[in-house]
């Protein structure tokens, strides 16, 4: 058998990005707690739900999608569709490094990559924190909610460092601060 008609592909021609099928509105939700649902139940196979979580995404819009090659299709999520559920830290100070474990066994480690940030309830002032595991299409990224637990553990190696004129307390990782509120004052009040 000859290959003298086989001819090679040009490398330098690139075939065009392949465009998803659209699929419309899909019966997934992703609860607060992280429970991810299908048709109203909960999925029970934890190896299911991370083949999912590695193909969702998040468009310019913040929308949520589940996207493969083939196919997408948008899928409604409550807050943050992970929860950070441990966290390990090792070193001190300002060479102190956070790392978190998700619900769905990724681990990420705070810093520029991956920041924290707290968003606060606009009628409790109740603190809600974040840490971003990856980036988005566009402004918005793709966040776990760290679970209350684990905000406690933040809190008790929290220490005070002025962000501008503010002094914050806050925790230390990768050579970043990340504030995570107020310093209360002598009287016990937020500083202001």
């Amino acid at each position: 058998m000859g290959l003298g008609n086989l001819t090679m592909p040009d490398p330098s021609m690139k075939r065009p990005p392949r465009v998803p099928v659209e699929c419309g509105d899909l019966p997934f939700l992703i609860r607060r707690d992280g429970i991810w649902l299908y048709r109203g139940s909960p999925i029970q196979r934890k190896e299911l739900v991370c083949l999912f979580a590695s193909v969702l995404r998040r468009d310019e819009d913040g929308d949520w999608w589940l996207r493969t090659p083939a196919e997408r299709g948008r899928i409604e999520v409550e807050d943050a569709p992970f929860v950070a559920v441990e966290l390990d830290w090792g070193g001190d100070g300002r060479r102190q490094t956070l790392s978190f474990r998700t619900n769905t066994d990724e681990l990420v480690t705070a810093g520029p990559e991956h920041p924290i940030r707290v968003s606060h309830d606009l009628l409790t002032c109740e603190p809600t924190p974040y840490i971003l595991l990856r980036k988005g299409d566009g402004a918005h990224g793709i966040e776990a909610r760290i679970s209350r637990p684990v905000y406690y553990e933040l809190v008790a190696l929290a220490v005070p460092e002025y962000v501008g004129p503010h002094l914050m307390l806050g925790v230390w990782s990768s050579g970043l601060f990340f504030p995570l509120g107020f310093m209360p004052d002598e009287d016990g009040e937020e500083e202001t």
